[in-house]
């Protein structure tokens, strides 16, 4: 049966390749994303009836502007992907107001935003059966990797979220599943977009405690969407609670 399916960060990346998996599916599609552009091209690709959306998660007031759209063209969602997230390694001493500001706003607090605004969407009523929220969280919430204290912390307070939030939303029929991922790309990624100094920097702390990056595996980012759709694609009455992805070094 085809669900409707939203996803934030969905102009590239990971967000990108569910939005093609799903779309291949048969489901409908709503691309969120900060740059609507990104989000327009991947919905212009993908055709009718999927459609794109501009909402900053960190921000509260764009996200409900974005989600009374949402609700204006949708009468209700079967699963939200929250999979925006800003991942960049630094120092405590040299971090920037503007990146930990973004990096909280949009990995954890925007994380709150949409899954809120969502909730009526995915609520269980006479007309649908209650849908599915996925947390895409990351390795590095378990693997302590240095210069990556606050994304980690991010993500570990998702996680938690995520095993609260289950327990709310179950009068709902709402069901919340953690995907914790590893390293992953695709061919239109060439490299980090750090600057070099904190790449370099990143890599060397990392060795210095036993964490070689350049040889822990890395998954393509459509490998990772076929994952995550075998757990969109579980039967109504399986709750998975939490889902680890590792990625493979050959």
């Amino acid at each position: 049966m085809s669900k409707t399916i939203a996803i934030t960060g969905a102009g590239d990346g990971l967000g990108r390749a569910l939005a093609r998996r799903f779309a291949r599916e048969g489901h409908r599609i709503v691309l969120i994303n900060r740059t609507l552009a990104k989000a327009e091209a991947v919905a212009a690709e993908l055709g009718e009836p999927h459609f794109a959306v501009q909402a900053d998660v960190g921000d509260p007031e764009s996200v409900r502007a974005a989600f009374a759209e949402i609700g204006r063209r949708v009468p209700k969602l079967d699963v939200l992907i929250n999979n925006a997230g800003i991942f960049q390694p630094f120092r405590l001493d040299k971090a920037e107001d503007d990146l930990v500001q973004r990096m909280i706003a949009t990995n954890l607090t925007g994380t709150i935003w949409v899954s809120r605004e969502a909730v009526p969407l995915l609520k269980a009523d006479d007309s649908h059966p209650g849908g599915l929220i996925v947390n895409v969280t990351s390795e590095s919430s378990h693997i302590k990797m240095p210069r990556l204290w606050l994304y980690a912390a991010t993500k570990v307070a998702v996680e938690y979220m995520g095993e609260e939030w289950a327990k709310e939303l179950a009068a709902d029929k709402i069901r919340v599943t953690t995907v914790r991922a590893g390293q992953m790309m695709d061919e239109t990624k060439t490299g980090s977009t750090w600057p070099i100094e904190d790449a370099m920097e990143f890599m060397q702390e990392n060795l210095k405690v036993g964490i070689d990056m350049r040889a822990r595996g890395i998954s393509h980012y459509n490998s990772a969407a076929d994952a995550i759709a075998a757990v969109v694609n579980l039967p109504a009455d399986i709750h998975m609670n939490y889902v680890g992805l590792n990625s493979r070094a050959y």
